[in-house]
């Protein structure tokens, strides 16, 4: 198995000539991207820096309680990102978007681990730390999406779920067509992802496999957990969001809550 190719600070300087000429072709389209595309860039160092200083601490420790720290913020900060990619909101949505996260993320992330890979020790975090963040990376968009489009849904039609709970309809029945436009919406992401993959894209962790020098076959294997993984954990997010988002909204008796 062939090494690593190790990344030079010129390398990262060439990529970076990259970035700035994506500025440069906004600045001369006059397409006004080029401060996010700066702001982006200059977020994207600083926190992927941070991050790799905090893991390799921890991948040297290798502490169960450290590993615990790690995927708890990492639940914590997902799930506030999930609630605030919408447009929308009601109370406790954040608590929401925090227990789908984290229910998706450890019942999900457990199974992977554990069962299919076979993770030992159980907390090792070279496995666990990538795995379960790939997981929260990839629900937060389901979650983030379903919600948005169960909350347009409820706002826009509004009288017509209404109408549907005082024709005597349950808040299943009302809610059923909402909900599972609300679910498709957010496995869409994954599910094209899954559709392009070897053909049209070669997928980030089996590049990073071959890259780093595995067997193609190898890498082609561990990209299959990992987007048959994904695909289940944007469908368990979906769902946990939208349900929990539907009762909330929607009283046991029938009464639709509004928005805050």
């Amino acid at each position: 198995m062939s090494g690593l190719i190790q990344l030079t600070p010129v390398d990262l300087l060439v990529a970076t000539v990259l970035v700035i000429a994506a500025g440069l072709v906004s600045l001369a389209m006059r397409l006004d991207i080029e401060k996010r595309l700066a702001l982006s860039a200059v977020r994207t160092v600083v926190q992927l820096g941070l991050v790799g200083l905090i893991l390799e601490r921890v991948f040297a420790l290798r502490r169960p309680t450290l590993v615990f720290v790690s995927l708890v913020v990492m639940i914590i900060f997902a799930g506030r990102e999930a609630s605030s990619r919408s447009n929308r909101a009601y109370r406790g949505m954040r608590w929401d978007t925090l227990l789908a996260m984290g229910a998706t993320c450890l019942v999900v992330g457990a199974v992977v681990t554990q069962v299919v890979v076979g993770v030992q020790p159980w907390y090792d975090p070279q496995y666990v730390i990538p795995l379960l963040g790939m997981i929260l990376g990839n629900s937060l968009n389901g979650v983030s999406l379903c919600l948005d489009r169960l909350l347009e849904h409820l706002s826009v039609r509004r009288h017509e779920i209404e109408l549907r709970l005082v024709f005597g309809a349950t808040r299943s029945e009302a809610l059923r067509e909402p909900i599972r436009a609300a679910i498709r919406t957010g496995m869409i992401p994954v599910t094209n992802m899954m559709a392009a993959a070897g053909i049209v894209a070669l997928p980030g962790m089996m590049t990073g496999q071959i890259l780093a020098g595995a067997p193609p076959m190898q890498a082609v294997a561990y990209q299959i957990v990992i987007m048959f993984t994904l695909a289940a954990a944007n469908a368990m997010g979906s769902m946990l969001i939208a349900t929990a988002a539907a009762r909330r909204l929607v009283a046991a008796d029938g009464r639709l809550k509004a928005e805050s």
